[in-house]
């Protein structure tokens, strides 16, 4: 693991947003968490010392990050040929963004998957020779086969494995349909990569399919989004791989203990972009939970925790939950406990005051919107493909209402062009009679992210 005594790891902050007071016999305490990392200088990715020149296959002191680049090379990439071209330039562009002392390797990704570079089942340390040659093994790729993209993630997974790099991330590019492998081997090799490593998904064109490439980012931890013009690959890959880059930290935890008698009914990422992380709980004795959140660098979080208490009498209070973010070791059981980075409190305090139970913390309040507009989202364009236009024009216009009421400005644009807005606050729109295909998969794909809530002026906080 990293050491933790290094000046570039990052500090964490935790802050905890919530209207604490409970009217008599209420259960349900609700929290907004904001995580806030500073101070990691974006240095400490690489290598302790200078790279060494030859591909490393792990042990101690080897590089802290890893980047393994899956690229699609199926048949469709060459129609049109300027995909692959792309593809193959922004790949490059990536691999110029790679920090000395990186490990890394690229895949090209068929109904197989093959090891492009460096080969042997190892990864490459980042310099300027083996940059170059990484390029240059690119120039030999062509398009052709079909698509099997959980043999990708595979091949990435051993890749991996064959380093003791602590930070360990992917990037995916796909331009079609996983047509060639069942989707059940799809989920099984999400399932076995998840908290391997992360990966950030990515679908150039409109040919492939939304769920999977949000899936598999989802699933790994990552970022999904489209790429329609594949003149926009490269600038897309560069800022992906400088995001990959900036982490600092990885296999990071949302630790959440409860008291005898409570329990958590969800735990939700909610910002920057709206991720489910309830069913992703690890058991972590004694009455604790660890929800996963990747790798960090210099960042900002927020999660809605919400736990179920005993009811008790007005005047009583209670710690609902402790809050902590923590990195864990697992490939030492035996070896210390998780290191905790941060901690937070979430309490519970009954009263009869009805004014002061029924407020709503404009945080929650906030983010209980946001998760609502993506779920509209989400509804309102099932709908729309299943011809039901009654119930699209309802949950798309709900949708409008809330990022106009939010201040969520792209997605409310996305929006503006799959119907026609009539009334914002109200929500009154109608379905535009011809959409771009890749403007309904832009605000598919990007439904699910959010805008952090605005803050109040300082004397609009007095009571």
């Amino acid at each position: 693991m990293a050491d933790f005594a290094k000046s570039h790891v990052p500090q964490f902050s935790i802050e905890v947003y919530q209207n604490e007071f409970l009217p008599q016999d209420a259960q349900e305490v609700n929290a907004i968490v904001t995580v806030t990392a500073t101070g990691s200088g974006g240095a400490a990715v690489a290598g302790g010392g200078p790279p060494e020149p030859e591909p490393v296959g792990g042990g101690r002191g080897g590089p802290r990050a890893a980047v393994v680049v899956m690229l699609d090379c199926s048949g469709s990439m060459d129609y049109p040929p300027t995909k692959i071209r792309n593809a193959k330039r922004a790949t490059e562009a990536a691999v110029d963004t790679l920090r000395d002392g990186v490990a890394f390797a690229l895949v090209a990704g068929t109904h197989t998957a093959r090891e492009v570079y460096p080969g042997g089942g190892r990864l490459a340390v980042a310099d300027a020779t083996t940059r170059a040659a990484a390029k240059e093994a690119l120039r030999t790729l062509d398009a052709a086969g079909g698509t099997a993209i959980g043999t990708w993630l595979r091949l990435a997974d051993r890749l991996f494995a064959a380093t003791p790099a602590a930070i360990r991330h992917g990037i995916l590019l796909t331009d079609g349909r996983n047509e060639h492998e069942e989707p059940e081997r799809l989920k099984e090799a999400l399932d076995a990569c998840a908290g391997r490593f992360t990966c950030d998904a990515r679908g150039v064109g409109t040919d492939w399919e939304v769920a999977e490439v949000t899936g598999i980012a989802s699933a790994l931890l990552g970022t999904a989004d489209i790429v329609a013009e594949p003149e926009g690959l490269a600038e897309d890959f560069t800022a992906m791989m400088e995001a990959a880059m900036g982490k600092e930290i990885g296999d990071v935890a949302l630790r959440l203990w409860t008291p005898q008698g409570a329990a958590v009914e969800f735990v939700k990422q909610v910002a920057p972009a709206v991720e489910d992380l309830t069913g992703r709980r690890s058991e972590a004795p004694p009455r604790s939970g660890d929800y996963p959140t990747g790798s960090w660098g210099d960042e900002s979080r927020d999660y809605h925790v919400c736990v179920r208490v005993p009811a008790v009498g007005v005047g009583h209070e209670m710690l609902a939950a402790r809050v902590a973010l923590v990195v864990r070791h697992p490939e030492d059981p035996s070896g210390p406990p998780a290191t905790t980075l941060g901690q937070g409190l979430v309490r519970a305090v009954w009263t009869d005051d009805l004014a002061a139970a029924t407020a709503i913390s404009p945080q929650v309040a906030h983010y209980t919107g946001q998760a609502e507009l993506a779920q509209a989202i989400h509804e309102g364009l099932a709908s729309r493909k299943e011809g039901d236009e009654a119930g699209a024009t309802a949950k798309l216009g709900r949708a409008v209402q809330l990022a106009h009421g939010s201040g969520n400005d792209e997605t409310a644009k996305l929006l503006a062009k799959v119907v026609d807005v009539e009334d914002a606050a109200r929500g009154t729109v109608r379905l535009k009679a011809r959409v771009a295909q890749a403007d309904e998969m832009t605000l598919e794909t990007r439904s699910t992210k959010t805008v952090r809530v605005k803050k109040q002026p300082i004397e609009d906080e007095k009571p």
